[in-house]
């Protein structure tokens, strides 16, 4: 039995796992067959020629890759040139399949060996089970403080009538005014000052990072209305990003959990702070107006190290010359997903992510289609990272906002800083799919029950 004062502990999504049963293996041994049924296709309908296929299949891919790279770091006439080459190359390959009969036994070997991954990544995820969560019953906020931005996401506080519901909930709210800029942070500290007992915001990551910051200094519970345009931090809480008028039942019938923050300095991050090539573009007066046409202008001279501060970044025992880009994300993002971004797991790791890219030329940039085995790309997990420049102010990208801030800069993680309220009944945080990795499928097809392999 619960009175309004008590507290207890449910378990429903981070932390400890359960493994799932028997499911799994069959699944991994049925990716394996799938896949071993598009190598047997190819060799079937090409015989000894199917590793002149492989090969100009892996060459296409390589061009490809080396052309997009000179598109981006190049200009006038080599980038025209570089992104023709680029458009043309996968058709040519195509054509070339063609030319001896055997495209229609590639583009099947292909579509079977999708399956065979898609079913060897859920196959892996069920094997590793599902993630839980620790959550707190708590009793309701009794002066919840609300900061809305009626320009986030294209007006869905306007459009799901957020205020009035809030209000409705007891909360007060305050909407923010387009034409006169106010500082939240004051906002959330003068509420805090006046006896709100839990901050909240339907708006964007950065106006989150700057309340949420304000709630963990107190100790207040803090709340997410997916109001803004991509709500990272929002998916990560497993929060309805469809309806954000949903995540108002947190006012009346609520859970708490503790989730890490990121510190820049003195600011806090609730998703990523980005350095390097993309944060130095979004510096120019030009982007908001043109986007496209000042990345082309900018990033020549910044993937070639001829503009822009040079980096030097160390995360725990391992150090990162002159990267073009670094992300450092609140925990670290699943790899799995497209870009190797995409939904964390979990924001309860106490590390940061840390996603660092080094390419100095074209081959470089071709070997990047070897995914997280990539020469140039580096992918880890930190407590501290520190980012040092040849500049005395370094270009950053803070949860979508374009600040400049004194070299060295320093990021940490802080575990457990932050109560976030959230709905009792969410979608929930999806599994994250893990990259096939096919030694680890085959491992899991040909497991004994009791955990052991056959040999």
């Amino acid at each position: 039995m619960r009175g309004p004062g008590c507290a207890r502990w449910d378990v429903s999504v981070f932390g400890e796992r359960r493994h799932a049963g028997a499911g799994p293996r069959w699944a991994a041994r049925l990716a394996l067959l799938v896949a071993a049924g598009a190598l047997v296709l190819v060799l079937t309908a090409a015989g000894i020629d199917s590793l002149g296929l492989l090969a100009v299949g892996l060459a296409g891919l390589a061009v490809t890759a080396a052309a997009l790279w000179w598109t981006l770091s190049r200009r006038g006439l080599v980038r025209a040139l570089a992104a023709v080459l680029a458009l043309l190359t996968p058709g040519a390959v195509l054509l070339a399949y063609s030319a001896v009969g055997l495209l229609w036994a590639v583009l099947s070997a292909l579509a079977l060996w999708a399956v065979a991954a898609l079913i060897g990544r859920s196959a892996l995820a069920a094997d590793a089970g599902h993630a839980k969560e620790r959550t707190r019953s708590t009793p309701p906020p009794k002066a919840p403080f609300l900061i809305m931005n009626p320009r986030s996401g294209g007006g869905k506080v306007g459009r799901f009538d957020l205020v009035a519901k809030a209000r409705a909930r007891g909360a007060e709210v305050v909407v923010l005014d387009p034409a006169h800029p106010q500082d939240v942070e004051a906002l959330a500290r003068r509420a805090v000052a006046e006896g709100a007992d839990l901050l909240g915001v339907a708006g964007g990551d950065g106006t989150q990072a700057l309340v949420a910051g304000v709630a963990a200094g107190h100790g207040l519970p803090f709340m997410v209305i997916s109001a803004g345009t991509r709500n990272h931090f929002a998916m990560d809480l497993g929060l309805d990003r469809d309806d954000p008028s949903k995540c108002l039942d947190a006012l009346t019938d609520g859970v708490e959990l503790r989730v890490d923050l990121g510190r820049i300095g003195e600011r806090v991050f609730v998703n990523t702070a980005s350095f390097g090539a993309y944060a130095t573009v979004v510096q120019s007066p030009a982007y908001r107006d043109d986007k496209v046409r000042t990345i082309l202008r900018e990033l020549p001279d910044l993937l070639t190290h001829h503009t822009g501060p040079r980096l030097t970044v160390r995360a725990g025992q391992v150090a990162i010359d002159a990267p073009q880009g670094v992300l450092i994300s609140n925990n670290p993002y699943g790899l799995g997903d497209a870009a190797g971004l995409g939904r964390r797991p979990r924001l309860d790791s106490g590390a940061l992510g840390v996603l660092g890219v080094s390419v100095d030329n074209a081959a470089q940039a071709a070997g990047l289609l070897r995914g997280q085995q990539a020469r140039g790309l580096i992918s880890l997990a930190a407590e501290e990272v520190v980012v040092r420049s040849d500049a005395p102010d370094v270009p950053v990208g803070v949860d979508g906002e374009a600040l400049l801030l004194p070299a060295p800069v320093v990021c940490r993680v802080v575990p457990g800083a932050l109560r976030v309220r959230v709905p009792r009944d969410r979608p929930g945080v999806p599994d994250a799919k893990p990259p096939v990795d096919w030694r680890a499928l085959r491992r899991l097809a040909f497991a004994h029950r009791n955990g052991g392999t056959s040999g």
